[in-house]
């Protein structure tokens, strides 16, 4: 399994921005599909969205479309979502997992899918 560690969660009001970022052990990262799910209280773990590491092929939920983008740097081994245009019900805490080897495009949205977890960051986003 791969070391993940969120940052950059916090408060913030309607309407602004955050960038979350997953710093991943030292290792390549080729093979693997990358993606950010968030758990508000009470609630099951959603995605958000997903990047293949190589290609950088992304997908979104239709809840965050247009509003959020992951992005990965290679040099850095560290995945993004940049969060604009916040919303009260996008808080929750942010999760980045990874996937090594080969996924459906399909699968990509199941937290099932995904081999290892960072700890999580917090959003809170005030009306």
């Amino acid at each position: 399994q791969v070391q993940l560690v969120e940052s950059g969660g916090g408060l913030v009001q309607a309407g602004g921005s955050l960038r979350l970022s997953c710093t991943a052990s030292g290792r390549t990262f080729s093979n693997y599909y990358m993606g950010w799910f968030r758990q508000a209280a009470g609630k099951e773990r959603e995605f958000v969205a997903a990047i293949r590491w190589s290609g950088g092929s992304t997908t979104y939920a239709d809840s965050v479309k247009g509003r959020f983008t992951i992005s990965r740097d290679n040099a850095k081994n560290t995945l993004y979502l940049q969060m604009n245009s916040l919303k009260p019900e996008d808080t929750a805490i942010y999760y980045c997992g990874a996937r090594r080897g080969a996924m459906t495009w399909d699968s990509i949205s199941y937290s099932i899918s995904y081999d290892s977890w960072g700890q999580g960051t917090q959003v809170t986003v005030s009306s």
